[in-house]
């Protein structure tokens, strides 16, 4: 899998205002719905929302990859947003966020929800693509930097 597979352009934004981790979420499921017409905005909050509860899915560096299970949802969907400024977000190295790698998959594939993660996660600890990220000043930069 590449991350071109699962990410497209219009679910890729750059600088979003966000001023706590409820609000990033948010704008997150809102670039989400507009993507998935048959899937309510609220649903996709309420799973990325449900797994924050288990455990903040900041992984450090001011990097986080929240994620959720949807119903009704055909394939696995990223969303890509940069935050200014960073966003407290409970990371695992209590550092402010502002790369949020968001996917969302469908209900009943765990398996391919792992391998989807590792792939991600291995690209966001490349610290050129991470530099180049931080430095993008588009949502086609972005986009670019990250594919």
């Amino acid at each position: 899998m590449e991350i071109k597979d699962i990410l497209t352009p219009d679910c890729t934004v750059c600088a979003v205002q966000g001023t706590s981790k409820k609000r990033i979420l948010e704008s997150i499921s809102e670039i989400a719905a507009q993507h998935l017409s048959d899937i309510d905005q609220d649903a996709i909050l309420t799973s990325l929302l449900n797994r924050e509860k288990m455990g903040s899915t900041g992984i450090g560096c001011g990097i986080a990859i929240p994620h959720g299970r949807l119903a009704g949802l055909n394939n696995v969907t990223a969303i890509l947003v940069t935050s200014q400024p960073s966003v407290a977000f409970e990371a695992i190295d209590n550092q402010p966020v502002d790369i949020f790698f968001a996917i969302l998959v469908p209900e009943d594939q765990a398996q391919g929800h792992l391998q989807t993660l590792a792939t991600i996660a291995a690209k966001l600890n490349d610290k050129e693509t991470v530099k180049k990220l931080r430095h993008a000043q588009s949502d086609q930069e972005l986009f670019k930097a990250i594919v």
